[in-house]
C-alpha cells in the first residue's frame, strides 16, 4: 500500500511539474505593482499595466534573451545549471542542460550559465559559471569558447554581458560563481575584473578592475557609456563609465546610489537594460527601478521577489520580460529596448 501511494505521489508531483514548465496557457496570474516617482513614469509604463507570472519553479533564474528571429525568449536557471526556453501560448521547456558547467561532480550551487543575448549573427553568447569563459553557439551545433582567460589565468565566473552594435563584446566577471569555501584556492585571478571582447576575436582585454563587486552590465543606446551594477553588500551603486572610441573606458562617474533608497528593503542591483529614450532599467530592490540617464528614480516595478535580470522582447521590443527568483514574469511597456 504505502508503495503504490509512493507511485501515485510521484506521478501527481511529476504532473505538477511538467505543468509548472509548459504552460500552455495565455491568462496569467498577477504580482505586485508599479510605484511612481515622476510623472514622466507614465511615458514609460502604462498606469493600468500589470506584472504577470509566465512561468515559475525556478531555483534562480537570471540572464533573459529575446530571439527575434524564432519569436522567443531564453532564460538561465543558474542553480539547476540549465536554460529554458519560453514560447507564448506554449510555456517553459529545458532548451540546454548542462548550460554552464560540464565538469563531474558539483561544483558550486551557482554553476549554470548566467548572462545570455544573441549577438548580431544570430549566436547565443553564454556567462558560464562553472566552465568559467565566455562561449558562443550556433542553433542546432554545440558550443565554442570565446574566452576563458586573461593573460593565462582563469576567469572568476563570467556573470553578465553587453554586446555592441559592431560586435564588441563587454562582460563582467566576479566571484559569484565559484564555490565560497573553495574561493581562494579555486581563484587564479586576484580581481574581478570588467572585459571586452573584440569583434572577430578570441581575447579578453581588461577595461577596469575598480570595482570589486561587478554584476549587470549594458550599453547606452548610443553607446557612448557603459553602466556596471556593482553589488557592494554595504554601498551598492550603479557607475557610468564613458566610452572611447578605441572601446576603452573613461572616468568612472556614480549614476545612481542604491543604498541611499531608503523606502525600499535592500537588494543590490543586478541586471541593467537600456531603453530608447536612454532610461536604465535595473534588477534590483525586490523589482526593478527605472532610472533616468541622470540618474534620477521614475518608477519601481515591485514584484515583492529577487529580482535579478531582464530584456525587452516580443515583436515590438516592447515587452519587458524579469526573472525574479523562482518566476518568469513581464510587464508591457511604452517604450522598447536598445537595439529594436
Amino acid at each position: 500500500m504505502k508503495t503504490q501511494t509512493a507511485a501515485v505521489l510521484s506521478l501527481v508531483f511529476a504532473n505538477l511539474s511538467a505543468n509548472i514548465h509548459a504552460q500552455d496557457t495565455k491568462n496569467f496570474p498577477v504580482i505586485g505593482k508599479v510605484l511612481r516617482f515622476d510623472d514622466a513614469s507614465y511615458d514609460l509604463i502604462a498606469e493600468d499595466a500589470e506584472i504577470e507570472v509566465l512561468s515559475s519553479g525556478f531555483l534562480w533564474s537570471e540572464g533573459p534573451a529575446w530571439n527575434k528571429e524564432g519569436n522567443y525568449l531564453l532564460f538561465s536557471d543558474v542553480h539547476n545549471n540549465r536554460v529554458h526556453k519560453w514560447v507564448e501560448g506554449q510555456g517553459s521547456s529545458i532548451y540546454l542542460e548542462p548550460s554552464g558547467y560540464d565538469g563531474v561532480g558539483t561544483y558550486s550551487r551557482g554553476s549554470g550559465s548566467n548572462g545570455l543575448e544573441f549577438d548580431h549573427q544570430g549566436l547565443l553568447i553564454s556567462c558560464e559559471h562553472g566552465n568559467r569563459r565566455v562561449s558562443s553557439m550556433a542553433p542546432g551545433h554545440g558550443k565554442r569558447t570565446l574566452v576563458d582567460n586573461y593573460q593565462g589565468k582563469r576567469f572568476n565566473s563570467p556573470n553578465d554581458l553587453a554586446i555592441a552594435a559592431n560586435g564588441d563584446i563587454y562582460f563582467t566577471d566576479p566571484i559569484y560563481g565559484i564555490p565560497r569555501e573553495k574561493r581562494e584556492a579555486y581563484r587564479e585571478l586576484d580581481f574581478a575584473g570588467i572585459f571586452l571582447i573584440r569583434a572577430g576575436t578570441s581575447e579578453a582585454t581588461l577595461v577596469t578592475k575598480e570595482i570589486a563587486w561587478p554584476n549587470g552590465v549594458e550599453l547606452s543606446p548610443d553607446e557612448k557609456t557603459l553602466y556596471v551594477a556593482e553589488s557592494d553588500p554595504q554601498t551598492p551603486l550603479i557607475s557610468a563609465y564613458p566610452l572611447n572610441k578605441d572601446g576603452s573606458l573613461g572616468d568612472r562617474k556614480i549614476l545612481f546610489a542604491t543604498h541611499a533608497q531608503t523606502q525600499f528593503r535592500r537588494q543590490g542591483p543586478d541586471g541593467l537594460h537600456s531603453d530608447k529614450q536612454g532610461n536604465l532599467w535595473v534588477g534590483q530592490l525586490f523589482g526593478v527601478s527605472v532610472i533616468s540617464p541622470q540618474g534620477k528614480l521614475l518608477a519601481h516595478i515591485e514584484t515583492g521577489e529577487r529580482t535579478a535580470n531582464l530584456v525587452f522582447g516580443g515583436p515590438n521590443g516592447d515587452i519587458l520580460y524579469i526573472t525574479a527568483d523562482t518566476y518568469l514574469c513581464r510587464i508591457q511597456t511604452k517604450t522598447q529596448g536598445r537595439g529594436h
